[in-house]
């Protein structure tokens, strides 16, 4: 796979100067690189759709701290150029993501009642890990900037990236922000 990229960077630089543009208002058509996030590090590979709407689709292959495992997300992106800066965008979107996990921390509530005024009720929370496989489904939006470096065939960019997630009947909304850095062609 390492072993194409030149070719299809060569590829795409010749179309880029013979159509006057990479197909997109971004400056590119696809980018493939790495996403270092909180709850989402790994692959992100970005993909402009024919036209000059500023539509993407973006996939990310990904795996969390301290977990086992894998998630694949999908993202449908709308991009704006961003006024007077050469290069810089916002963009905005959604999609969802399915995974599979093995092991999970977690809080057992474990509650301990006492004959004491008016019925008070103590709540011990208990630290707990398991080793369990768990497939894990859920909901994501995303808000970003990135920006393609001129004369380079990079784009740096910086996301945050909000999840709605269900694994094992237990529901979370996590908060994940990233960086990535894309070579594009």
């Amino acid at each position: 796979m390492l072993l194409l990229l030149p070719g299809l960077a060569a590829n795409a630089q010749s179309k880029k100067k013979s159509s006057g543009g990479g197909g997109s208002s971004s400056g590119y058509g696809t980018g493939i690189g790495l996403r270092g996030g909180g709850y989402s590090s790994g692959l992100t590979i970005k993909h402009f759709l024919s036209g000059k709407n500023g539509v993407a689709l973006e996939a990310l292959v990904t795996t969390e701290y301290k977990a086992k495992g894998v998630r694949l997300t999908l993202l449908g992106e709308k991009h704006k150029s961003v006024a007077d800066v050469k290069g810089l965008q916002f963009y905005y979107g959604a999609g969802f993501h399915a995974g599979s996990y093995q092991g999970r921390y977690y809080f057992a509530d474990q509650r301990y009642y006492y004959k004491g005024r008016k019925g008070d009720i103590y709540v011990i929370r208990d630290y707990r890990y398991d080793e369990e496989s768990y497939i894990a489904v859920g909901a994501d939006l995303i808000l970003g900037l990135e920006y393609k470096l001129q004369d380079l065939p990079f784009v740096v960019g910086v996301d945050y990236k909000p999840f709605f997630e269900v694994f094992n009947g237990y529901t979370g909304f996590y908060n994940d922000a990233a960086v990535s850095l894309r070579f594009t062609f």
